[in-house]
């Protein structure tokens, strides 16, 4: 509870660092003013925070005696949102919004870094502010660049609305899908629509698949396990009396598990080739290999469970019984180090990505002292 205490009595000075950012929202990659504002705050507590990358900030807090060095990441990119929050500190920057709450993850781990250089402990804790979440994965080019170098933990959270302020929700295991984004394009041949037989009709083929595609989760993935699939766009055809000649579809599959990622992968490419053939059609399946999931550590989930609830009191732990389809590049470093990947519950009435996503600032000192604590938890483990 005495980290708590120190984290509230901090809460004005992590407040008005949450914003400043939320003010000047960046885009992946573009986070030169979020980076310098971080830097500037570390310096000021008398750390020597280092950039990596263009806009990724690295920083460590050494401990009075050698031991262990345990991570903690928040991303610091926005989204291409218009806010509509109202807020006094709302978003100065036109069609950028800080809706995802990646503001609150950087001072949070901002008020961490305070609590940490105040406290006394063994080891080092390494801070990791990454760019480029909501895009590129910008924690697989961090750990390229060497970012988990003598890295034997690593801890990150998440904001979330659905959440009551302040209560924390952990998940063993398998927490957050891979992704993996996919274009079906198809190549059929244009003729009159008053001859459908001289040609070879694209956007008939890429209906009928778009149909075809929702019955593999269904019959290709077990009901225990879980998957989705979404086709997002489809475009085709050029004038209502032509038979499209072309047709592309885009999507994004989501699933949990590498056999179930690559079984699926396979399967839609094999129902695009086949229904091509069926129609008279050629069909072009591209993937992208995107973000791997979250699959947490059990010990790690375990310590960041005894921790929280040790912190903040039993009933403000929850240990969530599913997981979740969104995605996160977090699981880059957990493919690394071992590690875990909380939640924290802001409240709020509108979900994340959304322009009216405005989450209760009361869990600001919440995240630090449970981000410090996790931290000090683990360098004693």
């Amino acid at each position: 509870m005495e980290l708590l205490t120190k984290a509230q009595t901090d809460f004005s000075w992590i407040q008005s660092l949450r914003r400043q950012i939320h003010r000047y929202p960046e885009h992946g990659n573009q986070e030169f003013k979020t980076a310098a504002l971080i830097e500037e705050t570390l310096t000021g507590l008398g750390l020597k925070p280092r950039r990596l990358l263009d806009t990724a900030v690295v920083c460590d807090i050494k401990g009075t005696s050698p031991g262990k060095t345990v991570a903690l990441r928040a991303d610091m990119d926005a989204l291409p949102i218009q806010e509509e929050t109202g807020l006094s500190f709302s978003s100065e920057v036109p069609g950028m919004m800080h809706a995802c709450g990646h503001d609150f993850h950087v001072a949070g781990l901002l008020g961490a870094a305070k609590l940490l250089c105040r406290a006394q402990f063994s080891g080092r804790v390494r801070l990791l502010f990454q760019p480029d979440e909501e895009l590129d994965g910008g924690a697989k080019r961090m750990m390229d660049a060497g970012c988990l170098a003598g890295v034997d933990a690593v801890f990150g959270a998440h904001v979330r609305p659905d959440l009551p302020v302040g209560q924390v929700g952990v998940r063993y295991g398998a927490f957050y899908a891979a992704s993996n984004p996919f274009t079906i394009r198809l190549h059929g041949l244009a003729s009159h629509g008053a001859e459908p037989e001289r040609g070879a009709d694209a956007l008939l083929a890429g209906a009928q698949l778009v149909t075809a595609l929702q019955s593999l989760v269904s019959r290709r993935v077990a009901p225990t396990d879980t998957a989705v699939l979404t086709v997002g766009t489809f475009h085709a055809g050029v004038q209502e009396n032509i038979l499209a000649d072309h047709a592309e579809l885009k999507g994004i599959l989501r699933s949990f598990g590498e056999e179930n990622r690559k079984k699926l992968t396979a399967a839609v490419e094999a129902m695009a080739a086949g229904i091509a053939s069926a129609m008279g059609v050629t069909a072009e399946t591209k993937f992208t290999w995107g973000y791997p999931g979250i699959l947490n550590h059990q010990a790690e989930t375990a310590l960041v469970e005894r921790t929280a609830r040790a912190l903040l009191g039993e009933e403000s732990v929850t240990v969530l019984a599913a997981p979740t389809l969104t995605t996160e590049d977090f699981g880059y470093f957990l493919q690394q180090v071992p590690g875990s990947f909380y939640h924290l519950g802001v409240g709020g009435s509108a979900p994340l990505h959304a322009s009216r996503f405005c989450p209760d600032e009361a869990a600001l000192p919440v995240l630090a002292a449970l981000h410090a604590q996790v931290a000090l938890a683990a360098l004693e483990k």
